[in-house]
């Protein structure tokens, strides 16, 4: 894709299973990979892999809870990779429950990560992409926050907020050509789905269930996901800004 080499590309969850994926993708078209994670370690090994592979790549630790963290690992970015070109917000948390049979320090949790979390990261990078007058977003939301989904009422009252700060954040930097863009995946075989499915008959069911009512006749997974929002970083997707696009197999077909 057109415009992706030397751009210095921040991926949150950059170690987990679509996070590794997308990084390995913008590693491939030449970009310069910075994999956020909280879990230094597994980011390491990643940016490890991707190096010996001839691209470049660095790992950084963040906390996405808290903003000191966000804010101190942009820094740490830039002053060792360069000016932040692409932002893709890809890290998130869930743990399923029916919502009346949780309490405030679950909820606090979700809402943490995956809303407050990607607020902070916006607020830290798009200063700079802004003085700049260029800049590529691709946050990753959820087919929960289009269509619901039991057992995620808080996740998706997460990602729906997403979806809509991103349309918000198009329309006023738009001027600024910056784009910003949501990726939606449906069910996708991750550690996430398979700690929200849990393990056993339960797990088996939820797997059976959503495969069947899937078109394509499979669950996602994480290989799926990284060739949209590598497009929607490039320069081919440039007039393309305040969409949301679903990944889901057809599960979902939103106009």
């Amino acid at each position: 894709m057109r415009g992706l080499t030397n751009k210095v590309v921040i991926v949150t969850g950059g170690a987990g299973g679509i996070g590794s994926a997308i990084c390995r993708r913008f590693a491939e078209e030449g970009a310069i990979v910075a994999v956020l994670d909280i879990n230094l370690q597994a980011a390491q090994g990643l940016a490890s892999q991707i190096e010996q592979k001839g691209a470049r790549a660095n790992a950084f630790i963040v906390d996405l809870a808290d903003q000191n963290s966000v804010n101190a690992a942009v820094a740490q970015v830039e002053q060792g990779l360069g000016p932040i070109d692409v932002l893709v917000n890809n890290a998130g948390w869930d743990r399923a429950g029916n919502f009346l049979d949780t309490e405030k320090p679950l909820w606090d949790k979700i809402v943490a990560i995956n809303l407050f979390g990607v607020l902070y990261m916006h607020h830290a990078v798009l200063k700079g992409m802004s003085a700049r007058g260029s800049g590529k977003v691709v946050n990753i939301a959820s087919d929960a926050a289009r269509v619901g989904s039991s057992g995620e009422a808080v996740y998706a009252y997460c990602k729906g907020g997403l979806i809509s700060f991103s349309k918000t954040l198009a329309r006023e930097l738009a001027r600024k050509q910056i784009n910003v863009n949501v990726v939606c995946p449906g069910p996708t075989d991750t550690a996430l789905f398979r700690d929200f499915a849990g393990e056993g008959e339960r797990g088996d069911k939820l797997r059976t269930a959503l495969t069947r009512s899937i078109p394509f006749g499979r669950l996602g997974q994480p290989d799926d996901l990284p060739g949209i929002v590598a497009f929607l970083a490039s320069d081919d997707a440039n007039f393309i800004t305040g969409q949301t696009i679903s990944v889901s197999g057809g599960l979902t077909m939103a106009g």
